[in-house]
């Protein structure tokens, strides 16, 4: 996709459907902020507006990855008033995301369940083509286990956001996200797999 603001109608589509939906949001950034340059949509701010629609099953998100600046003293405030688990990176750094995805799997249940992937919750030495990179990220080992991590819960949509092939030569963040998006497909409900 493109921006992460393309989350924000995916979302009320499912919640029209299913009513509000579960979410593995993998970031650098927990896209709450308020409103910038005046605006109150733009790609730091889909889940802060989902969250106030009552899109999102509060109870049932997840943010892994989570790090970077912040114009806030407490920049996940706000997540934890909602009832979001935030995963700062930190604590995923230099070990398997296998045993988190147990826990996240069982906090999602049998409910609807949306992946939101953000690139730049990779590390830039991987996926440097984004617009807001932020150093000390996943590795795509982690962001493989993260996904796979997501077999058998009940997956309405995913996305993979932010990749901007023209600040990478190399492409390969362009290779690592279509990567990526064949593993959500691979764990989509009734996909067979080897």
């Amino acid at each position: 996709g493109g921006d992460h603001t393309i989350t924000y109608p995916i979302l009320q589509a499912l919640a029209a459907k299913h009513g509000p939906v579960g979410l593995v949001h993998v970031d650098a950034h927990s896209d709450t902020g308020d409103s910038a340059l005046g605006q109150k949509l733009y790609h730091g701010s889909p889940f802060r507006r989902s969250a106030e629609e009552g899109l999102l099953d509060r109870g049932r998100v997840v943010q892994i990855g989570i790090r970077g600046s912040s114009y806030e003293p407490d920049p996940h405030q706000y997540c934890r008033e909602q009832g979001f688990r935030v995963v700062p990176a930190e604590e995923c750094w230099m070990k398997s995301l296998e045993p988190l995805m147990r826990e996240v799997r069982a906090q999602m249940g049998a409910k609807p369940v949306y992946i939101s992937f953000d690139i730049d919750g990779l590390d830039p030495a991987y996926a440097p083509g984004t617009g807001t990179p932020e150093i000390a990220g996943l590795t795509p080992a982690q962001a493989l286990e993260i996904i796979r991590g997501c077999k058998g819960l009940n997956i309405v949509g995913c996305d993979l956001v932010e990749v901007a092939p023209m600040y990478d030569v190399s492409g390969n963040t362009a290779l690592l996200g279509a990567n990526l998006l064949f593993e959500m497909l691979c764990v989509l409900p009734g996909v067979k797999t080897l």
